[in-house]
């Protein structure tokens, strides 16, 4: 009777400690979840789990580790979000699958995507030929988002966080050299100072960052 009391005890202040955790390290739902985010919630799940499993051990034994898994995932957020390329490593980038109706087969293979994968996502959105498809993204939470010829186009982002994105460059036949020509041209002599860009309409959108060292 009195492990069923510790246990009880325990499980109604786990829940709300680790309700409080998850708060704590952000909002997101749970298909929007990085491949980091997702390990620290199964091991909190895990640790939790022992120390309900053993009534005697000690209860410190739980929080302990949970509240060091929470440091070590603000920590990675921390530079994460410092640091695209910290960010990359850490959660990946959206691969394209399909650009302008032809499947990217290298890419697919790459991703260990296969065929059947990608027509049940596009049947889930209503799309019934891939032809109509302009541009799709295996976004790194593993949802596909789709871009239809017909309706508003990706745009891509040659500047994030004051790198130059060299791929996204590359898809709309440009290169650095250019971006920078078009950079100076409106008085911007570093994109290090430059939170977004995008090339939309003939024009370069650009928003700096509202701090720079």
């Amino acid at each position: 009777m009195q492990d069923i009391l510790i246990i009880i005890i325990r499980t109604f202040i786990l829940y709300w400690f680790i309700l409080l955790i998850f708060r704590l390290m952000g909002k997101r739902e749970v298909g929007e979840l990085s491949i980091f985010d997702l390990v620290v919630f199964l091991l909190i799940a895990e640790v939790a789990g022992f120390s309900l499993d053993d009534p005697h051990s000690s209860f410190i034994n739980a929080i302990v580790p949970v509240l060091m898994l929470f440091f070590i995932q603000m920590g990675v957020s921390y530079f994460s979000l410092k640091s695209k390329k910290f960010r990359d490593v850490m959660e990946g980038e959206p691969s394209i699958l399909i650009r302008e109706g032809i499947i990217v087969e290298k890419e697919m293979r790459k991703q260990r995507y296969n065929l059947d994968d990608l027509l049940q996502q596009l049947r889930e959105q209503q799309i019934g030929s891939i032809q109509t498809v302009s541009y799709a993204f295996l976004e790194s939470s593993g949802n596909l988002s789709v871009f239809k010829k017909e309706g508003e186009q990706y745009v891509f982002p040659l500047i994030i966080d004051g790198e130059i994105q060299q791929r996204h460059l590359e898809h709309i036949g440009k290169n650095e050299k250019w971006l920078i020509q078009q950079l100076e041209q409106l008085q911007i002599m570093s994109y290090k100072k430059i939170f977004y860009c995008s090339y939309e309409n003939e024009e370069l959108y650009i928003q700096l960052k509202t701090s720079f060292k």
